[in-house]
């Protein structure tokens, strides 16, 4: 037995002292070590820190350059062009004839519908002049037979005195004043001159003269005396209009008393004939409306028969030929106004709601990629374009400033500035978790990692978001590298 143990005791002393032995003892030793080295050790973490600053959310589009304003024209009825007034490239002002039809049967139709409104208004207007012509007519022969009477043989008479052998001052002209009354004269004389002064209808005062005719005051009236004698000195004198003792008085009041009852009688008759042929008058009426349609309704035709510019500006397109037959449906002159240009783009429904009335844009085009053209959003369509299923919005930007390089259809590469905010906490959004608890950043809290929600606020198009709260300046978070679905 002990021979037994003595002879494996040996065999290991000599399996100790093989070379073999001892590597493979060394290899189990370092890969121990190793493992304890490499692969039992706690994980490492990638930081990354919360900035304040600023951010600036932005929408992306392509556009075209489009003119501020431009037109495609028309006639507004079929026929053979006649004249042309202008051609591609010329400038236009608004308000310029461009093209015409052949008018010559519509003018011609004009013509006879204006007479046609001529004849209606006289015929309507018949009854009405009648009593209105009557009635001038009888008032002017009122007015004369009034004027003979209150002219009947005007004289002066000598009032208050026993002299009859003065001889009355004598009477010219023709009463004018449409007053009856009378008029009273005193005579001042001395020696040779003197002067008279009138009151009653007429008042005032008028030098002596035997050779000349003086005025009586504003009636129309002249007295002229046929001697200077100083017995006139002192004396008065009237003259009463009408005079009712002049021989021609009875035969002048007469003669007014009847002209005014004719003037009554053909008056009423007149009148009579208004009333009667009202029904006629508004015949007459309706036909003079209808006659003004008429008219209305060539010149409409005549206004169709022309090309006129609506705007000013240059012509883009000019196909207007003399004695081609046009079509209403055919757009043959084009006009690109003279207001510059404007960029025109579509906006998904996801960022329209992002853009304003106002909202800054920059702009490169294609045309100068090496340019960047400021303007401003100024018009957001209010409803959808829907394009194969594809919902968008029209949007139109205007320049700042204009620029003579501009052209219909360049190509524009655009950046709303939607949204912007200065001193805000900043992280990009690899930094961010989100899942279906909600939104997160993981910290390091006591060597664990720990969840921290958040609430976010605009990102711009570098990939940065704004956190509103959740975080603090200057905190590290964890780099989580990919958003979590």
């Amino acid at each position: 037995m002990l021979k037994i143990f003595s002879s494996i005791f040996s065999t290991l002393r000599n399996l100790v002292r093989s070379k073999i032995v001892i590597s493979i003892i060394i290899i189990f030793v370092v890969g121990i070590g190793g493992y304890f080295i490499f692969f039992n050790h706690g994980p490492t973490y990638q930081f990354i820190t919360v900035e304040q600053g600023s951010i600036t959310e932005s929408v992306s589009l392509t556009g075209n350059t489009t003119p501020a304003q431009s037109v495609s024209l028309t006639f507004g009825s079929s026929g053979i062009v006649s004249h042309t007034y202008s051609s591609l490239g010329k400038q236009v002002y608004a308000g310029q004839v461009l093209a015409e039809l052949n008018m010559r049967d519509l003018v011609a139709q004009l013509h006879d519908a204006e007479a046609g409104l001529t004849i209606a208004k006289q015929n309507a207007s018949a009854s009405k002049n009648n009593l209105a012509n009557v009635t001038a007519q009888q008032n002017t022969l009122v007015k004369n037979t009034r004027t003979n009477l209150l002219n009947s043989t005007l004289s002066a008479d000598l009032m208050g005195s026993s002299n009859n052998s003065l001889s009355a001052p004598s009477m010219t002209g023709t009463y004018t004043k449409d007053i009856e009354g009378a008029i009273t004269f005193t005579v001042n004389q001395t020696g040779n001159g003197g002067y008279i002064t009138f009151s009653g209808i007429a008042e005032g005062m008028t030098p002596i003269s035997t050779s000349t005719p003086q005025a009586i005051g504003d009636t129309g009236l002249f007295i002229e005396f046929t001697s200077s004698s100083l017995s006139y000195n002192g004396t008065t004198w009237i003259i009463n209009i009408p005079n009712k003792t002049a021989a021609d008085y009875l035969t002048n009041y007469n003669a007014y008393q009847s002209a005014l009852q004719t003037r009554d009688k053909a008056i009423a008759d007149a009148e009579a004939n208004v009333t009667a042929n009202a029904d006629s008058s508004s015949v007459a009426d309706a036909q003079i409306v209808q006659a003004q349609a008429t008219i209305d309704s060539i010149i409409a035709k005549i206004e169709n028969a022309k090309i006129i510019a609506p705007i000013s500006g240059t012509i883009t397109q000019f196909d207007a030929k003399i004695g081609q037959l046009a079509s209403i449906s055919v757009p043959l002159i084009s006009i690109m106004s003279n207001d510059g240009y404007e960029v025109d783009a579509g906006v998904s429904e996801i960022d329209v709601g992002k853009i304003s009335i106002g909202d800054k844009v920059a702009m490169t085009l294609d045309a100068f990629p090496n340019e960047t053209l400021a303007g401003s959003v100024f018009y957001i369509a209010p409803a959808e374009t829907n394009t194969q299923g594809v919902i968008n919005y029209k949007v139109k930007i205007a320049f700042s400033k204009p620029d003579s390089r501009l052209k219909s259809g360049l190509t524009a590469n655009i950046n709303i500035q939607t949204k912007h905010k200065d001193n805000v906490l900043v992280l990009p959004q690899y930094a961010i978790l989100q899942n279906d608890q909600g939104t997160f950043v993981e910290i390091l809290l006591n060597n664990k990692v720990k969840q921290n929600p958040v609430v976010l606020g605009i990102q711009d198009q570098k990939g940065n978001v704004e956190v509103i709260s959740g975080v603090t300046s200057g905190e590290q978070v964890l780099n989580i590298g990919l958003k979590v679905q």
